[in-house]
């Protein structure tokens, strides 16, 4: 037997409030719309759903069981509409992220925390990949938005780009290094000590090369390679080697107080970390809220790095 579901739903509402009346006022329905539904679901049951003479109105025990699934629907119901809102809102959904591993764990994950403690029903979905690997995955569908460093030469067509930082590179080493000690640091200082190299295939292994021409050096002694960002971290503060890092991966870190950079101006890279997405595609409410959410703290934290660089590194 097929019931109607918005009957189950208007009888759970009259019975719950103690009346037609009020029942249909909790419906934000008319009380003839309730009464004739009541009367026409009675009738499709073939069984009374009131004790007769009872008021207020007392469900007999099958009406009282058809009310206990109206309710859950009326539930169901009230949850769809609030899923619907909150989608609509950009306070539920799923957002999906990846990115260049140092900047993701670094930066992004935090920035990703604090978008929750916000809007604590949005879900975040985080992977990590380079440039080409993340431009495959949004025009794949796997991704909403990645964040990754480009050169105004390296604009990907099909694709929008947001510039969120400028590139700025550093040379990081443990705190309390020998070098931070160092009052004019010289180019022979850092080839006396061992360099960590980049990830295969991150733009800063381009970067070395850079710094290896412009100090005249034909080459560093590389003596560890291939970490993640807490690897290379947990190397740097345990050892006296020296890496070429995002000098907003090393502020990231500054309360750990485990790495530094040291005062000694190498060649910047011609681009900026940025979001990439799709162009022409619309993205859902909660990708689009949590955008903009990275931008604002990207805004924010340009300021805090420039002041603490000409504070901390350059004012030693």
């Amino acid at each position: 037997m097929k019931l109607n579901e918005r009957h189950l739903m208007q009888l759970a509402a009259v019975i719950d409030a103690g009346g037609v009346s009020e029942g249909a006022a909790l419906l934000g329905l008319s009380q003839p719309a309730v009464s004739r539904a009541l009367s026409m679901l009675e009738a499709r049951v073939g069984e009374p759903l009131f004790l007769r003479g009872r008021r207020p109105l007392q469900p007999t025990p099958l009406g009282a069981e058809l009310a206990a699934h109206g309710r859950a629907i009326l539930a169901a119901s009230r949850l769809a509409s609030l899923s619907v809102s909150g989608y609509v809102r950009g306070a539920r959904g799923t957002v999906r992220v990846g990115g260049v591993p140092f900047f993701m764990d670094a930066m992004i994950s935090r920035m990703i925390a604090t978008f929750q403690q916000r809007e604590p029903e949005i879900v975040v979905h985080q992977s990590y990949g380079n440039t080409q690997d993340m431009a495959k995955a949004l025009e794949g569908g796997q991704a909403d938005l990645a964040v990754v460093p480009l050169a105004p030469n390296e604009r990907i067509p099909g694709f929008d780009f947001t510039e969120i930082l400028p590139g700025r590179n550093i040379v990081a080493c443990r705190t309390g290094h020998p070098l931070t000690r160092e009052r004019r640091l010289q180019a022979a200082h850092l080839t006396a000590y061992p360099w960590v190299a980049p990830l295969p295939g991150s733009p800063l292994l381009t970067d070395l090369h850079s710094i290896l021409v412009s100090i005249g050096a034909p080459d560093l002694t590389i003596r560890y390679s291939g970490g993640s960002l807490m690897s290379v971290m947990t190397y740097l503060s345990e050892s006296d080697a020296l890496a070429i890092l995002p000098f907003s991966v090393v502020f990231a870190q500054r309360k750990e107080n485990r790495i530094t950079s040291l005062a000694f101006e190498v060649p910047q890279p011609n681009r900026s970390l940025g979001l990439l997405r799709r162009a022409g595609a619309d993205l859902s409410p909660a990708a689009d809220s949590f955008a903009t959410h990275v931008v604002k703290e990207f805004d924010a934290l340009k300021h805090m790095i420039k002041r603490h660089e000409n504070a901390v590194i350059w004012g030693r």
